[in-house]
């Protein structure tokens, strides 16, 4: 599954809507697969994974099976799913915004989407000066 250009518009209307900006954001794509995993495992979280096993992929768990702690940054809910990277990791991404999307292929081994044929995968870019001057005003950098 493609980034295709509509999807890219949906992103970019509703990151310049909101002020300050929203450090994640969704594609419908990966709406869509966020709700088929609802559906087979209840409440989701995700959390942004910093390399090892998985590389850096968004993780998608039922809410609650990734333990997060004071070394952890909660940076958005996304479709009712709270989004958390370590705070170590988020010094270095601080000042880009996430887009979470979907592409064919295997998920991550601890990841629900897995077994989907699809896996989760973030698309980036960097804020402006001034969203990032929105972000540090609103205590979020």
């Amino acid at each position: 599954m493609a980034f295709p250009e509509s999807a890219a518009a949906d992103v970019t209307a509703a990151a310049e809507i909101a002020y300050p900006p929203q450090q994640v954001l969704t594609t419908p794509a990966a709406v869509a697969l966020i709700e088929t995993l609802r559906a087979k495992h209840g409440p989701l979280m995700f959390h942004q994974s910093g390399g090892c096993c998985d590389g850096s992929s968004p993780m998608c768990y039922p809410l609650g099976d990734f333990m997060t702690g004071d070394s952890d940054v909660l940076l958005a809910t996304i479709e009712g799913a709270p989004f958390y990277m370590s705070k170590s990791q988020f010094e270095y991404w601080k000042h880009t915004q996430l887009i979470l999307d979907v592409v064919s292929g295997r998920g991550g081994m601890f990841s629900l989407d897995g077994p989907e044929g699809l896996r989760f995968l973030i698309r980036s870019r960097v804020f402006t000066d001034a969203e990032i001057a929105a972000l540090r005003a609103a205590g979020r950098i």
